[in-house]
């Protein structure tokens, strides 16, 4: 025998890897699953040439090996096998595994490690830790941001930028920003500005998961690939190339409006009118009225169907300055109300026809723009 291990950590290493598999690829291996002793550990490694994953999982090792076998087909397999003792047999000659797991037994073959792309190495530039539940909670405010199209390939990334202490994430798409700083868990001696792709970055998220512990994250020398290094998996990418947007510079300074709502109640009247926007024109118009000698002042939420219907709702705000009105997509309203958390939101404007800045007090570092729909008022 070669390698034993639990279904239930095969199955959990398998998942953590398969989102790099490549779907469609010119180069057949990698579209298989790198499996490797490593330490007394299994090691499981997929890439598609651009993204790399790579996770250990506990196992009994007798000897040392490594094959690659199809991905696809082992992780249905393996999915579909009791919650028992795997036993993992290496088949040199065939170049394959065969696997038993109490009555189920199965040949895979496969293709030697040596025709494995090799992963290319992070070294030589700037290796920084942030905590964990600090990246995650930014990444998850800031990646839906991003551009999904390749029309403008840096648009598809998230930018970070490293300084002294502090980082900072940025993402847009041409319609809105999502930017968040946070704390460093110790000082760069250099200033450092990347562009992440957003599709690993939404990995990252999916792989912190509940970790606890800091986030090790490394940029080479060349300012070509990174590797985020976390419990028990890596993930390294390829950086997008090109010059990000000084987005600095597209967070508006001024503001005549400043409005206080309460998070839930603008989530459920943005989410009625969204009903009626999506049948619409996808557009939600926001009409600020401040309140009289200090009392509240309201904020409308309003979208119409063309020819189905309309809607209105009104929710109590703290408004300070003048009475306004803007009109949002609905999608990316409700995108941003949706990413952020805790019991009040607040909105800056300045005119139907300039960008509405959202921010939220339980996350400081926190900023978020979106250009506004330009329709005809009353």
């Amino acid at each position: 025998m070669w390698v034993t291990c639990l279904q239930e950590n095969l199955s959990k290493g398998l998942s953590t890897v398969g989102r790099a598999v490549a779907a469609r690829a010119t180069l057949p291996v990698t579209q298989n699953v790198l499996i490797r002793t490593e330490n007394s550990r299994l090691l499981l490694t997929a890439t598609n040439l651009e993204i790399a994953i790579a996770t250990w999982i506990g196992a009994q090792v007798e000897h040392e090996g490594a094959v690659t076998v199809p991905a696809r087909m082992l992780t249905e397999w393996v999915n579909s096998l009791p919650n028992d003792k795997v036993e993992i047999e290496l088949l040199k000659e065939q170049r394959g595994i065969k696997m038993k797991c109490k009555n189920f037994t199965a040949t895979f073959n496969g293709t030697d490690a040596e025709e494995f792309p090799p992963i290319p190495t992070v070294k030589g530039g700037v290796t920084v830790h942030i905590p964990a539940d600090q990246l995650r909670g930014a990444l998850q405010r800031v990646v839906f941001a991003a551009a999904t199209d390749d029309s403008r390939p840096v648009l598809t990334g998230v930018k970070v930028d490293l300084s002294e202490s502090e980082f900072a994430l940025a993402a847009a798409d041409g319609f809105r920003l999502a930017t968040e700083k946070g704390t460093l868990k110790e000082p760069v001696s250099a200033e450092v500005g990347v562009i992440v792709p957003a599709r690993t970055m939404a990995e990252v998220v999916r792989l912190i998961g509940d970790q606890t512990a800091d986030v090790e994250f490394s940029i080479n020398g060349q300012r070509s690939q990174v590797l985020f290094k976390l419990d028990n998996a890596e993930i390294s990418t390829q950086l997008v190339q090109g010059t990000f947007p000084d987005y600095e510079k597209l967070i508006p300074t001024s503001h005549g409006t400043r409005v206080k709502l309460n998070l839930l109640h603008f989530q459920q009247a943005s989410k009625a009118a969204s009903i009626f926007a999506r049948d619409g024109s996808g557009i939600i118009r926001l009409i600020v009225t401040p309140g009289d000698k200090g009392a509240s002042g309201t904020v409308k939420i309003q979208a119409r169907a063309e020819e189905l219907g309309d809607n209105e709702s009104t929710v109590e705000a703290h408004v300070e300055g003048e009475a306004s009105k803007v009109a949002f997509n609905s999608r990316f309203l409700t995108d941003v109300l949706n990413a952020v958390q805790g019991d009040s939101i607040m909105i800056e404007m300045a005119t139907p026809s300039s960008p509405g800045v959202f921010r939220a007090p339980k996350h400081p570092g926190y900023t978020h723009v979106v250009m506004p729909m330009f329709v005809q008022w009353p």
